[in-house]
Order: structure tokens, then sequence, then C-alpha cells
């Protein structure tokens, strides 16, 4: 197992409809609407049908959907069923317990991945944790695993849209630092693989076996590390996707591409005090795997 600091350095960087609810609307300023927010696709081997997975930005319902293709070449949708997690929590000392938000926020879901080989969807709740759950959301969720600051009581202050933390009663997990974002799968030949989950709170991955009759054992972590002097590691990930075939000369092993939230410099040259900048970092997977001791 390896230990979660582990570094691996990353390689090179590098008008559309959207779902709301049961409706499909043109792009708009959608800076503080309830939209949709996190997506997975996947065909569902017992009914041939290719679904779709959506969440809901500060909401906690999930959404199953059937893609269908229509005779005009594009593609229209079903609603399947819907399920809700929770927003709040008994701890073990008899308290409920709910993350800290602006008022009227509950905590939301934005990375998602569905393993096809036994249709089970991995959701990451943001401030909370882990999901595991049939794709097709018809059986109880399980919280595989909880974010550090699970079960901390903290206060919104209005006047500074901050939350005061208070005294960490210990009921968190030891892997995830708030929040949970990109969840990728890396899969395997053998059918073996694992669930590669982003921690942005300390720029971690944190990796857990891809065998749910082995409760997704946890099997070590790694950070995506500096390069060079002028490029950067990935910090504030919000995504990632795992391509485990050769990639060409640069990456003979398969590729990870995370997400880079803050990039370096923050700001494109003579672009000062416009939107920090983003980007994707390229990973050659053999990397990780020496890391993580996989």
């Amino acid at each position: 197992m390896s230990d979660p600091a582990t570094t691996v350095r990353d390689e090179r960087q590098s008008a559309s409809d959207r779902l709301v609810g049961a409706h499909v609307y043109r792009s708009r300023p959608v800076a503080r609407e309830r939209t949709s927010y996190g997506l997975a696709t996947w065909q569902d081997k017992t009914t041939g049908r290719s679904d779709a997975l959506i969440s809901r930005r500060e909401r906690t319902r999930l959404a199953l959907v059937e893609l269908k293709p229509t005779a005009n070449g594009t593609v229209t949708y079903h609603k399947v069923r819907t399920l809700d997690l929770p927003s709040s929590f008994r701890l073990p000392n008899g308290a409920t317990w709910s993350p800290c938000a602006e008022p009227g926020e509950l905590p939301q879901v934005e990375g998602m991945v569905v393993d096809p080989a036994t249709g089970t969807l991995y959701a990451g709740q943001e401030d909370i944790g882990t999901w595991r759950m049939r794709a097709d959301l018809t059986a109880k969720p399980v919280l595989l695993d909880k974010v550090r600051q699970y079960g901390v009581p903290a206060v919104y202050d209005e006047a500074t849209e901050e939350c005061t933390a208070g005294a960490d009663p210990g009921y968190g997990g030891a892997r995830l630092s708030a929040d949970v974002e990109g969840l990728t799968l890396f899969q395997e030949p053998d059918g073996d693989g694992y669930l590669f989950a982003s921690s942005q709170g300390d720029n971690t991955f944190a990796l857990y076996d891809r065998e749910v009759g082995e409760d997704n054992e946890y099997e070590g972590g790694f950070r995506v590390g500096a390069a060079s002097p002028t490029l950067d590691g990935a910090e504030e990930c919000d995504g990632a996707t795992v391509l485990n075939a050769p990639m060409g000369s640069r990456f003979p092993n398969g590729l990870l591409v995370v997400q880079d939230g803050h990039e370096t410099p923050e700001f494109p040259p003579g672009q000062a005090g416009a939107h920090a900048a983003t980007g994707f970092k390229f990973v050659d997977l053999g990397d990780v795997a020496d890391a993580a001791d996989l």
C-alpha cells in the first residue's frame, strides 16, 4: 500500500444543450441555477439500454434516463427513475449532522462513474464521501468512504460567506478531503482494476479495489506533481479519466488525464485579473502504477 502523498509527474498539458430535470434548454447564464451537474453514461447489459445518470447542482437527487436515437440523427431520453441521497446523517454520538452550506443548498454530487462489468455506480457527494450503488438505482446506496470533515460541526456566516468549523469529533475518514470530485475506473483485461477518486481538499487521488465482493478495499494513493519549474502538477482537480491501452510512444502504458483547477501561472500572460487559468495534465499510467504500487 502506498502513501497518499506519493507523487507522479505530469507529462503535458493541453453552444451545447443541457438536461435540467425533465427538459432540455439552450445554453444561457446558469451561475445560480440548480442545473444538471454530474454525468455518467453506460450500457446496461441486462436490458441492452444506453443509459445516463445525472446529478443536480445543490441537490442530492440522482436521475437515471434511457438514451434513445431519433430518426433525424439526434438523441432523446426517457426518465426511468430517481434516487435521493441523504442530506443529513446520524452520528455515533446520537447527534444529527449536515455539512455546512449556504441556506437552501444541499450536499451535491458531481463525480460519477459506472463499472460496466457489475452495473455498479460510484458517486462522489462532495462534502460527504463516495457512494456505491446499483447503477439502475434500485437498491440502497452504501457509503464506501467518508471525507475527513464528515461530522465536523460548522456555522455559515452570511457576512463572509464562509463556514466556521468547530471541533472535529473524529467520525470522518482518513483518505479523502472535501470535496470528493472526479471518479474514474482503471479496468484491467483480467477483470481486476481500481476506482480512482479525486480528493480535492488535499490534491491527491485515493485508489480502491474494483472488486465489490471485497468491499472496494483501499489500495493506496498518489498526487500529480510538477514535471518541471514551468509545468506544475494538478491542484483542485474536478475530473479525471483513465485509458488503459497504449497511447503511442509518449504514453506506452496507457494514460491518466486529470483536470488542473489551479494552473501556474494563475493567469495567462497579459490577462491578469481575468478568469484564473485551468488545464489538463497527461500522466503515463505506468508511472501511476509504480507510484501507487499497483
